[in-house]
């Protein structure tokens, strides 16, 4: 399943980019995100427990970014085992763009897949629930940038 979609961050884009590359950060704006350690420069473990569904899961796996040309663009991707549940592999091409001195539009490219029970579900509901975590997780992003609390 492919998504996009668009995020306009009250802050400048060099805030945005390190923002975006930041372990904690991420941490705290991705649902369900209980653990993501930095490895390398450029890679990173997690432990996401999310619910799909009836299926509520524990994913353990690595986040890479590639495709680095700061701060303008980068591709995060990312592969998860979740047990019994299945799996779930994904990525997202990740844009910035200037707003004025103060603002800047992230634009991004979602790709999704999973595999094993969860897959069972339906497309429907896999590809509603992928897009609920990925608007949740740019506009978590937004709330962080500025300050404001970010939604469970």
């Amino acid at each position: 399943m492919d998504m996009n979609g668009q995020e306009r961050i009250e802050a400048p884009i060099d805030a945005v980019w390190r923002a975006l590359n930041d372990p904690e950060t991420l941490r705290a704006c991705i649902p369900g995100c209980e653990t993501l350690e930095k490895t390398s420069d450029t890679d990173m473990t997690a432990t996401v427990v999310l619910r799909v569904g009836p299926i509520k899961a524990r994913f353990e796996g690595t986040v890479e970014l590639t495709n680095l040309n700061p701060p303008r663009s980068y591709t995060i991707s990312g592969e998860g085992k979740g047990g019994i549940a299945g799996f779930a592999k994904g990525g997202a091409d990740v844009s910035l763009t200037e707003d004025g001195p103060n603002a800047t539009i992230l634009s991004y490219t979602v790709k999704a897949d999973v595999g094993g029970k969860i897959a069972q579900l339906g497309s429907r509901l896999i590809d509603s629930t992928s897009r609920k975590l990925a608007g949740q997780f740019f506009t978590n992003l937004g709330s962080q940038m500025t300050g404001q609390p970010i939604s469970a």
